[in-house]
C-alpha cells in the first residue's frame, strides 16, 4: 500500500448525535448579524450541491474484464479520477467554500478492484489496507456519503471498518438498529458556509438508503438492522432539520425516481421512492437521486402540501456524471430563503483524469489488474453471453453446473442428500465472453459479475413451474407469424435481464405466442412429466433467495443450506480443477422457445 495513502486518513468530524458542522458561530454574534443584515439591502449567494450516485468501485476507467481501457457505444468515460478533474473545476468556478460534494451510495461494490480488498487482501484484516474508495473519495474531498444497498454485501464488519477509514460520515437516517430503532449510522450533515455581512447559510445533508436491503442482504442484516422506508423516515426528519435551523435541506437518497420496486409487495416500501419523498414531504429543496443507474440531469416534483418545486437529478453510475444543484439564496426579513434551484449534469468524458488520483491508487490497481489476469485452466471453445438472453447457451449452463455440484458435496450425508438438485441461474451480461485457450480469473469475473452467494431450497414441483412461468414474462408475447427481432423480444414490461432465470435439470418449452402465465410447456423431470409433489434441492443465488426479483415460493421455501462464498469464487475454483473448460462436462439443452410448438430459432 503506497505510505502517502495515510495523509489522507484524517478522523470525522462527525460525532456521535451524526451532525458535522463547520465553522459554527457563537449565538450572540450571529443575532447581531442578522439584526444588522435586516437593515440593508437584500443578501444574496450562491452555493453549488455537487453530487455522485451508484460508483460500484470505479476510480479508473479501466474495464478489468476486457483489461483495457473503458468504452462504450456512447463513449462515455468513468472513474473518480474524471470526476476529482470535474470536481476541481467547479470549485475553481465557483469557490471552493461555496460548494458541497456528495453521493447517494454503492460504493465499495461492482468491481474486481473492490472484490480484491474485500476478499482477497481484506481491508478488515489486522494491519490491513486502506480501502481505495475511502482513500480516492478523502483526497477529492466528499463531505458525506449516502449508504447504499451495496454497502451491505460484504457485512457489516467490512462496512464499519470503511466507514472509519473515511474522513466524511455514511449516512442513512433509515437503517436503524433492530434493538433500540435509533439511526445505526449518522442521519444527517450540516455544514455552515459563511457570507460576509450576513448569518451563514446552514445546509443540511439528509442520507436514506433503500429499504430492499433487508432482503438482498438478509443474512448480514436479520436481526440486526432494519430499513423502514424513505417517505417515513424524512418525514420525520426534515422537520428536525429545519427546527435546527437548515436553511437549505437537501436530500441523498440511495432510492430511483420510478416508484416501482423489483421485490413485489415482500415489503410495505416502495424501492424506488424518491420522487414520493419531494410530493409528500414538505421542506426539501433538493433531491441527489441513486440507485437506479439511469441519468436524470432534472426532474422537477411539485409537493402536494406547499405547491413548491423539488429539483431531482440524477448522475450516471460509475462516475460517468457529476450532478451540479445550483442554489440562489436571498436573505431578507431577517432569514435566508431558497430563491431557485436549477440541476445540471456534466460529462466525465470532457476531461482527463486527475494525476493525483491515478498517482495515489496506481498500486492498487496494478495489483488487482494482475490478479484478475491469473490463467486458472484452458477452454476447448469459444463460450459467449451473445445469445443468452434467448438461446440456452453453454456458458450459462456452467453457473448452473457449477452451483448443482456446490450443493451436491455440501448435502452430502443429510437426508437431503438423495433429493434431485436444480439449479437456476441469469445472463447477467450481454458481452461476457471465455476465449479458446487460457482462461484467467476476469474471464469468469465477467461471466458473473454480482458478489452473490451460493443457498439451497427446497421446493417442489408445482412451485418450479410457477417460478418457470413468472421468469417466462421476460419475453415479449410474439404471435406465431410474426417477425422475430431478438432486440424487442426480452425486457417485457422493462424486466432486466438478470430477472431472467434459467432452470436446469429439467426439460421446458417457454411457448411465447401465449399470454404471459401460460408459456412453460412440456415441463418434464427425467423424460417424464413433471410431478407437482416431486421435491427438489433448489441451487439458488442469495439474492433470489431473499425475494430479490419477486420470483413466487422461493424467498419462503425451507433454506436447507448456504455460504458466504460467492458465486463467482466457486466457478473459478471449479475450472482451476478440471484444469481444461470443455462444454461436453457442463452444457445441455433443457428449454428453448417456441410458438404452438414449433421452435423460435
Amino acid at each position: 500500500m503506497p505510505l502517502d495513502r495515510r495523509k489522507f486518513l484524517k478522523k470525522s468530524a462527525v460525532t456521535g448525535a451524526g451532525v458535522a458542522i463547520a465553522g459554527a458561530a457563537a449565538a450572540p454574534a450571529a443575532q447581531a448579524a442578522e439584526a444588522a443584515a435586516a437593515k440593508k439591502p437584500a443578501k444574496r449567494y450562491s452555493l453549488t450541491v455537487m453530487g455522485t450516485t451508484d460508483l460500484h468501485g470505479n476510480i479508473f476507467n479501466w474495464d478489468y474484464f476486457k483489461d483495457a481501457e473503458y468504452a462504450d457505444a456512447k463513449g462515455n468515460a468513468k472513474g473518480l479520477a474524471r470526476v476529482s478533474t470535474l470536481v476541481s473545476q467547479v470549485r475553481a468556478e465557483k469557490g471552493r467554500c461555496n460548494t458541497l460534494l456528495i453521493d447517494a451510495g454503492d460504493t465499495i461494490q461492482g468491481t474486481p478492484l473492490t472484490y480484491y480488498y474485500a476478499k482477497v487482501d481484506p481491508i478488515t484484516a489486522e494491519g490491513g489496507p486502506v480501502h481505495p474508495m475511502a482513500a480516492a473519495m478523502n483526497a477529492i474531498g466528499y463531505d458525506a456519503v449516502a449508504l447504499g444497498n451495496h454497502e451491505f454485501n460484504y457485512g457489516i464488519e467490512t462496512l464499519r471498518k470503511f466507514e472509519d477509514q473515511c474522513d466524511f460520515p455514511l449516512l442513512g437516517a433509515n437503517a436503524l438498529d433492530a434493538k433500540t430503532l435509533k439511526p445505526a449510522f449518522p442521519p444527517y450533515f450540516i455544514k455552515k458556509f459563511r457570507v460576509p455581512g450576513a448569518p451563514p447559510v446552514k445546509v443540511a445533508v439528509l442520507g436514506l438508503t433503500n429499504p430492499g436491503i433487508a432482503i438482498w442482504d438478509k443474512a448480514y442484516v436479520e436481526g440486526r438492522m432494519v430499513f423502514p422506508g424513505l417517505e417515513e423516515q424524512a418525514a420525520k426528519w426534515v422537520p428536525k432539520l429545519r427546527s435546527m435551523g437548515a436553511d437549505v435541506v437537501v436530500v441523498s437518497a440511495h432510492s430511483g425516481s420510478s416508484g416501482t420496486s423489483s421485490y413485489g409487495d415482500q415489503l410495505p416500501y416502495i424501492e424506488n421512492s424518491s420522487a414520493l419523498v419531494a410530493q409528500q414531504v414538505p421542506g426539501i429543496d433538493a433531491i441527489l437521486v441513486g440507485h437506479a443507474h439511469t441519468e436524470i440531469a432534472e426532474l422537477l416534483v411539485t409537493n402536494e402540501k406547499t405547491g413548491k418545486t423539488v429539483v431531482l437529478s440524477e448522475p450516471l453510475c460509475y462516475a460517468q456524471r457529476l450532478t451540479l444543484f445550483d442554489f440562489e439564496l436571498v436573505f431578507e426579513k431577517g432569514r435566508w430563503t431558497v430563491e431557485s434551484v436549477k440541476a445540471t449534469v456534466r460529462d466525465s468524458k470532457t476531461v482527463a483524469d486527475d494525476p493525483k488520483i491515478t498517482k495515489l491508487l496506481k498500486d492498487d490497481h496494478d495489483v488487482v489488474v494482475e490478479y484478475v489476469n491469473q490463467v486458472v485452466g484452458t477452454a476447448t471453445e469459444k463460450l459467449t453471453t451473445v445469445e443468452a438472453r434467448y438461446k440456452d447457451a453453454p456458458i450459462i449452463d456452467l453457473i448452473t453446473k457449477v452451483q448443482e455440484d456446490v450443493v451436491r458435496a455440501a448435502l452430502a450425508g443429510t437426508e437431503y442428500a438423495s433429493l434431485p438438485v436444480i439449479s437456476q441461474a441469469s445472463p447477467f451480461s450481454r458481452t461476457s465472453e471465455i476465449p479458446a485457450g487460457d482462461v484467467t480469473i476476469r474471464d469468469l469475473s465477467s461471466l458473473y459479475v454480482y458478489d452473490n452467494t451460493l443457498v439451497a431450497k427446497l421446493m417442489t414441483g408445482a412451485q418450479i413451474k410457477a417460478y418457470l412461468e413468472y421468469s417466462a414474462e421476460y419475453f415479449v408475447q410474439t404471435a406465431a407469424d410474426a417477425a422475430v427481432d431478438v432486440e424487442k423480444l426480452t425486457n417485457a414490461n422493462n424486466r432486466p435481464d438478470y430477472n431472467y432465470d434459467y432452470v436446469s435439470g429439467l426439460s421446458y418449452e417457454i411457448d411465447i405466442a401465449q399470454a404471459a402465465g401460460s408459456r412453460i410447456r412440456n415441463l418434464s423431470y427425467n423424460g417424464a412429466a413433471l410431478d407437482d409433489a416431486q421435491k427438489f434441492v433448489f441451487a439458488v443465488n442469495n439474492y433470489r433467495a431473499n425475494g430479490g426479483g419477486a420470483f413466487p415460493h422461493v424467498a419462503s421455501a425451507q433454506e436447507l443450506w448456504s455460504e458466504s462464498t460467492e458465486i463467482r469464487t466457486r466457478i473459478a475454483e471449479w475450472v482451476t480443477a478440471k484444469g481444461v473448460l470443455d462444454p461436453k462436462e457442463f452444457a445441455s439443452v433443457d428449454w428453448k422457445l417456441t410458438r404452438n410448438g414449433t421452435p423460435v430459432f
